[in-house]
Order: C-alpha cells, then sequence, then structure tokens
C-alpha cells in the first residue's frame, strides 16, 4: 500500500539557480533557505517518487496533463545556460495508475506522449515550473524518479476532486510518495512588477499565507475567481490539487517564508499529512456549495438572462429554435443590438454579438446570439448538453452607436467602441479589465477587425449588462 509522505508549496524563480542568477539570487535568500530545508525533510522521508504539479507545462483549458514519455528531460536553455540540465525516469506504473483512475472518476485527462506533442506543436520538456525546485532536490542529494502533472484551466472543484482521486492511486499503489506543488504568488505586488501593479496582489498573498498557516483549507478553497484574476497568480491551482490529494487527513502546515522583492510572491510551504480525520473530508462539501451556488444564480436572473439559457438549452438538448415571447419589459428597446457571453466556471465559454440589430425584436437577437455563442464561437468547441448545468450567462443590451470625431470623447470605462474601415469593422466592450485608457482600446478594436493603418470611423455606444 502507497502512503503520501510529504506536501510542499514551492516557488519557481529562475534567478533562484545560481548559474542564471550570477549573485541576484542572493536577493531571495530567504526563499533559497526554504528551498534547501525542504529538500532536507523531504529527503529524511526516503520516498520513492515525487510527484510535481506544475503551472508551466502544456496547459489546456479543459483537461489535466501526465507526462508519459519515458524519460523526463529539460534544461534551462530560455535562461541562457543551457549546461544546466536534468533527466530523471519517469515512474511511468505510478502514472499509468493516475490516468486510469483520473479517467474512471470523470476527469478529463491528456497523456503527454509523442503523438500529443506532434498534434498539438507542444514539447515533452520539462518547464522551469519543475526544474527550479528539481535543482534544489538533487543539490541536496534527493534524486528519485518523478511523475509530471500540468494543472488544467478547470474549475477549483474539479481540480481538488482530481488532487482527491490522485491520493487513491498513490494509496493503490507501492510507493512512498512526496507531492510538490510548483507556483508563484501574485505577479502584481508592486509597480512595475512583471504583470504590472494590482492592489489585489498582496491581498490575495497575505489571504493565502494566513490560510496556509493556520490550516484553514475551507477559506482557501473560498478564495474568488476574480481576486485570483486581479492578483495575476500561478501557484493557486496546483495548491488546490495538492490539497485535494490530502483531503481527510489532518494536516501539519508550515509557511518557511515569504518575500516579494521583484513584485513576484514567492512562498515556501510544507503541508504534511497526520492521521485520517472524516472530518477534513472536503470534497462533498466543496460540490454542494457549487450546486448551491448554481441554484441561487438561476433563481436570480433577469428575463434577458433566462430567454438567453433557455434558448440555449432548448436548442442543445431538442436542435429546435424556441419562438420568442411576445412580452415588454420596462426599460428594455423593441429592437437593439446585443451581446450574450457564456462563463464556465469563472472562465469564458462562448460570446456572440451584434453591432446593430438584425433581427425583428430584441428577444429574437438574443435568442439567436444565445445559441451562436454556445455553437459558433470560434475560440470554443460546441457546448455539449453535460455543461448546460454549469453554464452562467451574461447579456449585454447595446445602445444605438453614436459618430464620435475623436479617441477623447470616448471612456473606456463607460462606453464601448466600434471602430470602421471600408468593410472592415471591430467592436468592443466597456468596462474590461485591463483597459483603462481610450487609445489602447481603439487599438485593440482595430487588431479585431483587421485594421492595421490608416483612418477609421469612430462610435462609441453603451451597455445596459443583465446577469
Amino acid at each position: 500500500m502507497g502512503e503520501i509522505v510529504y506536501g510542499t508549496l514551492l516557488p519557481h524563480p529562475p534567478l533562484a539557480v545560481p548559474e542564471i542568477g550570477k549573485g541576484e539570487e542572493k536577493t531571495i535568500a530567504v526563499t533559497l533557505a526554504g528551498f534547501r530545508q525542504i529538500a532536507q525533510e523531504i529527503k529524511a522521508k526516503e520516498p520513492d517518487v515525487l510527484v510535481v504539479i506544475t503551472p508551466h507545462g502544456p496547459v489546456f483549458r479543459d483537461a489535466v496533463v501526465i507526462n508519459m514519455l519515458p524519460d523526463l528531460q529539460g534544461d534551462f536553455s530560455q535562461f541562457g545556460v543551457p549546461q544546466v540540465r536534468f533527466k530523471v525516469p519517469n515512474q511511468l506504473d505510478l502514472a499509468e495508475t493516475i490516468m486510469r483512475y483520473e479517467i474512471s472518476q470523470g476527469i478529463p485527462m491528456l497523456a503527454l506522449d509523442e503523438d500529443l506533442c506532434r498534434e498539438y506543436g507542444v514539447n515533452g520538456k520539462l518547464d522551469h515550473g519543475t526544474l527550479v525546485p528539481l535543482y534544489y532536490m538533487h543539490q541536496n542529494g534527493l534524486n528519485i524518479p518523478l511523475v509530471h502533472i500540468t494543472m488544467g484551466m478547470l474549475p477549483k472543484e474539479e481540480l481538488y476532486m482530481f488532487g482527491s482521486i490522485l491520493q487513491s492511486a498513490i494509496l493503490d499503489s507501492p510507493y512512498k510518495v512526496v507531492v510538490l506543488a510548483s507556483g508563484d504568488l501574485s505577479h502584481r505586488l508592486t509597480p512595475g512588477a512583471p504583470a504590472g501593479f494590482n492592489p489585489k496582489g498582496k491581498e490575495f498573498d497575505l489571504k493565502l499565507k494566513k490560510n496556509l498557516e493556520t490550516g484553514d483549507v475551507n477559506s482557501l478553497l473560498e478564495i474568488s475567481e476574480d481576486m485570483l484574476e486581479q492578483a495575476g497568480e500561478c501557484g493557486y491551482r496546483p495548491l488546490v490539487m495538492l490539497l485535494g490529494c490530502l483531503d481527510g487527513y489532518e494536516l501539519k502546515t508550515k509557511v518557511l517564508s515569504y518575500e516579494g522583492p521583484f513584485g513576484v510572491g514567492y512562498m515556501v510551504a510544507s503541508i504534511i499529512p497526520q492521521e485520517v480525520n472524516n472530518e477534513r473530508l472536503l470534497l462533498d462539501t466543496l460540490m454542494e456549495k457549487r450546486d448551491t451556488k448554481m441554484k441561487t444564480t438561476r433563481k436570480q436572473e433577469s428575463e434577458p438572462v433566462r430567454l438567453a439559457r433557455t434558448a440555449l438549452e432548448t436548442y442543445i438538448t431538442h436542435g429546435k429554435i424556441m419562438k420568442p415571447p411576445q412580452i415588454q419589459v420596462e426599460g428594455i428597446p423593441t429592437r437593439a443590438a446585443v451581446f450574450v457571453t457564456l462563463n464556465k466556471h469563472g472562465q469564458l465559454r462562448g460570446c456572440i454579438g451584434t453591432t446593430s440589430p438584425t433581427r425583428a425584436s430584441v428577444w429574437e437577437e438574443i435568442i439567436a446570439n444565445a445559441i451562436a455563442a454556445g455553437t459558433q464561437d470560434p475560440r470554443f468547441n460546441p457546448v455539449r448538453e453535460e455543461e448546460l448545468d454549469e453554464l452562467v450567462y451574461s447579456v449585454d443590451i447595446l445602445s444605438e452607436p453614436e459618430l464620435i470625431t475623436d479617441v477623447s470623447q470616448l471612456d473606456p470605462q463607460k462606453y464601448g467602441v466600434i471602430v470602421k474601415q471600408g468593410r472592415r469593422s471591430g467592436l468592443l466592450l466597456p468596462a474590461l479589465e485591463g483597459i483603462d485608457k481610450a487609445e489602447e482600446q481603439v487599438r485593440i478594436a482595430k487588431r479585431k477587425a483587421g485594421i492595421s493603418e490608416g483612418d477609421v470611423t469612430l462610435r462609441r455606444f453603451t451597455v445596459t449588462r443583465y446577469y
């Protein structure tokens, strides 16, 4: 019977490697000391396998990836030091067990083999999210087989479930296993940070740090998608997968270090399973909370959103286009341009709209665009019937666009913009995350329209958003 002997969250700044840092690594001396202590503690457990969960391998929107190549190798050539390289055996027996367990429980997984690499144009080399922690494992005499897992952009409930199933696969193996979640915290801690500055960055880091220090997994799992987006982090999902792997255990947690000298939060933490405690089985509670939240959302839907949802559900399940309702709602025009947006667990799942009315009524416009958002957005596969209960809708009803003569007449928070040049036109909605300047708003709209140079006409409009 297998055993999970240790869990850890480690950052992955490339400059932590002296050959890359060239002395600058001394700036994060506290982090490096944490690396060494974690490596020593892991070595003392005498594990057979190191399972690494990284955010920087081939990341897919709708699946977790497990590397099935016989040998796992990589180097730091992208950071100018190709001579620092690693080659470790892949513990394929455990990897195959994990794959089998996860798929049997409905978790979408991809096996990264040579065929998948060719199909998606990716390589199977170890990423820096794995290589940086591995460097310190090897420096401290820990050289054991690896299982390499790349997180998916799945909802946290499914990632936590992945971890819970990973636990079962490990316990059904003959191996003593360490699970390492690789990830930095916010990349937006200070002005000049790699992803820009956002005050939510520090708030996120401090919240996560406190949650880990106190072992408050429930609060950590309740961190909102909005905060994650504003923080610009890469460690939350690997950490959720690790915590799922320890579901049902008492946890001994310790934050060994935290610092952010380059505007990026680096945290070193140990999360060690103790005795089994059924009161700490959180997966069912997590799923129940998600279901309750969705039921509340459905009850609070506005008339436009209810119509959009019903239209797509009717089309997907019965192949029929529903008839528009013969109603009037105060504040909603008889005819209007409409955008319908679909989100699935905080991630965009489809968005289609019109820049001017194309149907006899606003209700017909909503029905048509809801169906198109679910089936014709070229960025996504068509919505499947089993996804319908997981979708959250919003409907934007646009005002009549008005011609303007100068960019100064725009306000990205208040107005959307339509740019036009000949037959080409591009639209950008207002109040989009990260778009604060009118010039940037116009530039993005022009890019969407395929307009690279020359004069354009500008129209602005307002939006009423319904949830």
